[in-house]
């Protein structure tokens, strides 16, 4: 049963079915003591689809709905996600030259809507999320991007660093900015195939993940100011590579 108010699925039947259908959802409630072929059937279908599952006690359930959930409750999701390696192959295919995001610890739907608008707008072709640590993209966040969530690719994946290493393996060079980098942004070559990482706002990019980027750069300022906010900084270096591939 779809309960429309809170854009949530129901009863594990339903929520199985919408896992067939590859129905968008964000996450999975589930009683932490729930168990049953449909429950099983359900982990892996939420694993091939690299949903997260949050394992709640059996209160936490009752007090989103009144209608019998039998231990699981399922959000459903505002936009479609995509495979990376599907949408790295539509790229080449197009004959494009891959330009993508990658979104580290972003929490604010609202950074993340501009994000997604001015990826839009400069020709990204993806935005990378995690399955966990990153804003869920609900209505807000659709809102807040004015529908470019539902107009860009969107790819989750349940490790960073394995995405890194699939972008490297597909010939994606991974660029990440950095307030004291000697490289500045105008000097990087954004015509290649590549992806940047946006760190979020009070730690930045992770130092796994930065040590596994092939360059990193500075957004020039003229002030000391301490920093940009992140979906400004991603306009500044997505309308860079859109003035560097239209040259």
């Amino acid at each position: 049963m779809f309960q429309s108010k809170k854009n949530i699925i129901v009863g594990r039947n339903p929520i199985a079915e919408a896992l067939k259908q590859q129905t968008g959802i964000d996450k999975i409630l589930l009683f932490k003591n729930a168990s049953g072929d449909v429950i099983n059937e359900i982990r892996k279908l939420a694993k091939e689809q690299n949903i997260p599952i949050q394992y709640v006690p059996n209160e936490k359930l009752n007090s989103l709905t009144n209608i019998n959930h039998q231990g699981i409750i399922a959000y459903r999701s505002s936009v479609r996600y995509h495979d990376l390696q599907s949408v790295i192959d539509w790229v080449n295919n197009n004959g494009e030259t891959v330009l993508f995001l990658m979104l580290d610890g972003v929490t604010d739907v609202r950074n993340i809507g501009a994000i997604a608008r001015s990826a839009l707008c400069c020709g990204a072709h993806a935005i990378i999320i995690p399955d966990k640590g990153v804003a869920a993209l609900n209505e807000d966040a659709v809102k807040s991007s004015a529908g470019a969530l539902e107009q860009i690719h969107v790819c989750r994946v349940n490790s960073l660093p394995k995405a890194v290493d699939d972008l490297h393996l597909n010939g994606i060079k991974i660029f990440t900015s950095e307030m004291h980098a000697k490289q500045k942004l105008y000097e990087l070559n954004l015509t290649e195939p590549c992806c940047i990482i946006m760190g979020s706002e009070d730690k930045g990019v992770q130092s796994y993940l930065s040590k596994a980027a092939d360059a990193h750069f500075s957004i020039p300022m003229k002030s000391e100011f301490d920093s940009l906010n992140v979906s400004v900084a991603a306009g500044i270096i997505l309308y860079e590579a859109m003035k560097q591939r239209s040259l």
